[in-house]
């Protein structure tokens, strides 16, 4: 048990005093460009499967 303590407080110690975290507003930004980016990557697989499944409906019916 021992151990298992000193680990959370040497890892509690870590984070707050030796990680330099970003200010709020680079984070903000980042934020908004992977929700962008995200959308993005949705829209284009969601375009690629309505014309995928479009083109095999008609491959399908035309047997």
């Amino acid at each position: 048990m021992e151990k298992f303590t000193a680990f959370f407080k040497s890892s509690w110690e870590e984070i707050t005093q030796h990680v330099t975290w970003p200010p709020f507003n680079e984070l903000q930004s980042n934020t908004t460009l992977v929700l962008v980016g995200s959308l993005i990557f949705a829209l284009v697989v969601g375009v690629m499967d309505f014309i995928f499944e479009n083109a095999l409906n008609l491959f399908y019916q035309s047997f």
